[in-house]
């Protein structure tokens, strides 16, 4: 494990301290649980971006749904008719 200096504004050492007192936690696993979550967000967001990059290529190259299947499908839903989703590889 690693060391790594932080200067924190006093407010923000007034709550970090007042949190891992409660969790009965120090501050460093606090912090390094703060930094894990965050990360793991980072990289959700990440992923996320470039899904929406992907979907505005495809939608580019003309690979969409009409509105009308897209309800259809989800209406079907839960009903003993369900139905497939709507082709994409159009």
């Amino acid at each position: 494990m690693s060391v790594t200096t932080v200067r924190l504004q006093a407010e923000v050492e007034q709550q970090l301290e007042a949190i891992a007192s409660k969790l009965q936690r120090s501050k460093g696993w606090v912090i390094n649980e703060a930094l894990a979550q965050y990360i793991a967000k980072q990289h959700s967001e990440q992923a996320r971006w470039q899904q929406t990059l992907a979907a505005m290529a495809s939608a580019a190259d003309g690979k969409v749904v009409d509105a009308v299947e897209v309800h259809s499908w989800l209406d079907s839903w839960g009903t003993e008719h369900e139905q497939d989703a709507p082709d994409l590889t159009r």
